[in-house]
């Protein structure tokens, strides 16, 4: 990345507020809305009066390759929308539109109190107040309502009323609205006081000269950036700045980018309509694609276009150095409109038969997904892949690869690196090159079963959408779990012995809750099952449901259970057995067998989340 070039310097408020009046420093499309309170702006009014530091603006110079769709600060006439500005602000929105709607606009500024509930307020300096020093400043700030009366008792007394300019000269209240143009209404103040013009004309030189002189003399520090900063620095720094306000991503810089290239382009718009369609393609509520972001979507973009890029420099050169596939933060930013007109909507395709893919593995909602980030080389792979998805071959290596990298929680982590290099090690693989690393890499250890107790687990959900997908059938209807039952049914993973015996058995909750004495089941049968064991609430599954026992054994066997033992209510025979089934469900899906050597041989992968909660625990 290009180091940053800046330039540090004061500009006089005044200066900086009619430039924003006149268009001449604007927002970038991306900034989030005006939101300061009332007490924030008399707050703000009070640190200026007093010549106290209120902070930095930062500011980018235009002209350079980055190119944002700017936009006028709130309350600047819409007349000056057309002003090509000469800069925009980064840092410091907040406090230039605070000031600019509270001293250079005379209509009404609408703002928020202390319980959130929008109002509207014009503000007033006490002129006497301000220029007492055993006063508070803040007291000499005050709001008043847009009718400029202040009531009590429910708007029935008037405590101060200000609708006038005459109301205004004899309380001595000084509009805010006019503190960078006071003369018309020194004018006023003086005829108003005529018949007293000495003492109050001096009141008023002083005022004039200590407290709006404190604004028309007040210098804000101004960082300005240089138009040759890149967009990933812009992204960078604004996300330094603004730790406390809207966090900027990749989308919202690459929004404003696009607008800039092209006049009218919305592509929050069409993010928006292509996010609809994907969300309704799988016809179901809450599916895995409901939750996709913009960001992830725009991550396998880059993959796609890095990836064009590749394969036409060596088309030209076998031998050329080419750049790297890649979908880091900085080849996001880089993506040029036009890459994103040539591949995104074949990418959305993409996406589509990544739920259809997770969909065939039994994953139907968005919080049984092992890794959502998996879904974004995942969606890449299927848009090259085009019509050779519909193979069987093609399917059984991509079903290969998902579930290594799933069991061997590979994707936990910073994997920007892996989804480059899994995109095209596996589009090679399925045309005869060697396995993935992924596929390689992956090694799933036989005691982790015995360490997955978390929902939040990637391989712990793994082992759940395996079950339904071998063809668990539900312990009282018999019925196997599709897409559609799974949600008419409210099928979740639940106890096979259940906690409550398990807790009166005096087992160790370590023994108990793992996944191996889990399984799919629906929300009726898990209360059938209740607290009692296995013998007694398979009992009263049969005799409720009038089923045989050997349907009800059959419907055990689909769960990798040995009726049997479990019918004996043997915890350790059942755990035993269960656990020995499981893993051979696993090695199955990774096509390669379970790994039973010594701990120091793991292989490095995601910390199992129990074992982060413990650490956090320590």
């Amino acid at each position: 990345m290009r180091r940053v070039e800046f330039d540090s310097t004061k500009k006089s408020l005044d200066d900086l507020l009619k430039k924003a009046h006149d268009g001449l420093l604007q927002l970038p499309e991306f900034q989030r809305g005006w939101v300061w309170d009332e007490e924030g702006l008399k707050g703000l009014l009070t640190s200026i009066s007093r010549s106290f530091p209120v902070g930095a603006i930062m500011t980018l110079q235009t002209g350079g390759e980055v190119r944002f769709k700017p936009r006028l600060v709130e309350g600047v006439p819409e007349k000056n929308a057309g002003v090509a500005p000469e800069a925009l602000i980064l840092d410091g929105q907040q406090r230039i539109t605070s000031l600019y709607q509270t001293t250079m606009r005379r209509e009404v500024v609408e703002t928020i109190n202390s319980k959130k509930q929008r109002i509207k307020r014009f503000f007033y300096i006490d002129m006497a107040k301000a220029l007492d020093e055993s006063v508070d400043r803040a007291e000499a700030i005050i709001g008043v309502p847009e009718n400029r009366k202040e009531t009590r008792n429910f708007g029935r007394e008037i405590v101060r009323d200000l609708s006038t300019a005459e109301q205004e000269y004899a309380q001595c209240m000084f509009p805010t609205n006019r503190i960078f143009d006071p003369d018309s209404w020194q004018m006023g103040f003086y005829n108003f006081w005529r018949h007293d013009a000495g003492p109050k004309m001096d009141f008023w030189f002083r005022f004039l000269n200590e407290i709006l002189g404190a604004f028309r003399q007040y210098q804000m520090p101004v960082i300005q950036l240089g138009n040759k900063t890149s967009r990933e620095a812009v992204c960078l720094v604004f996300e330094k700045v603004n730790t406390g306000g809207k966090k900027l991503d990749a989308f919202e810089l690459l929004t404003a980018i696009y607008a800039g290239e092209e006049n009218g382009f919305e592509l929050r718009k069409k993010w928006a309509e292509c996010a609809k369609r994907l969300s309704g393609s799988l016809a179901l509520k809450d599916h895995p694609l409901t939750r996709l972001q913009p960001t992830e979507f725009f991550q396998a973009l880059a993959l796609l276009h890095t990836l064009d890029r590749r394969r036409a420099i060596l088309a030209v050169n076998a031998h050329a150095e080419s750049p790297p596939v890649s979908c880091t933060r900085e080849t996001v930013l880089s993506i040029p409109l036009a890459a994103y007109k040539k591949h995104a909507a074949r990418l959305e395709e993409g996406f589509r038969k990544a739920g259809n893919f997770l969909f065939n593995q039994h994953i139907y909602w968005f919080k049984d997904v092992p890794y959502q980030s998996q879904i974004v080389p995942l969606a890449a792979m299927l848009a090259e892949l085009g019509d050779k998805w519909d193979y069987d071959a093609v399917r059984s290596k991509l079903a290969k690869w998902y579930w290594c990298g799933v069991f061997g929680e590979l994707y936990g982590g910073a994997i920007e690196t892996r989804f480059a290099k899994d995109l095209t090690d596996v589009l090679a693989w399925i045309e005869g090159g060697p396995e993935p690393a992924t596929v390689k890499d992956a090694a799933f250890r036989a005691e982790r079963l015995d360490t997955m107790t978390s929902r939040l687990s990637a391989a712990y959900k793994g082992v759940h959408a395996l079950l339904m997908k071998e063809g668990a059938r539900d312990f009282r209807s018999g019925q196997s779990f599709n897409q559609t039952s799974y949600f008419d049914e409210a099928v979740d993973i639940h106890h096979i012995f259940p906690r409550a015996w398990c807790v009166k058995a005096a087992l160790q909750l370590k023994e108990y809750d793992t996944v191996v004495n889990k399984t799919p089941l629906s929300y009726k049968t898990n209360r059938v099952i209740g607290g009692e064991a296995p013998s007694l609430y398979l009992a009263k599954l049969s005799k409720e449901g009038g089923v045989s026992d050997a349907a009800i054994d059959s419907h055990l066997q689909s769960h990798l259970i040995d009726p049997a033992v479990l019918r004996s209510d043997d915890f350790n025979a059942f755990i035993s057995a269960r656990r020995e089934a499981l893993l051979a469900l696993i090695a199955r899906a990774m096509d390669k067998p379970v790994y039973r050597g010594e701990a120091t041989d793991e292989p490095e992968g995601e910390i199992p989340l129990e074992e982060i909660e413990a650490i956090e625990l320590a």
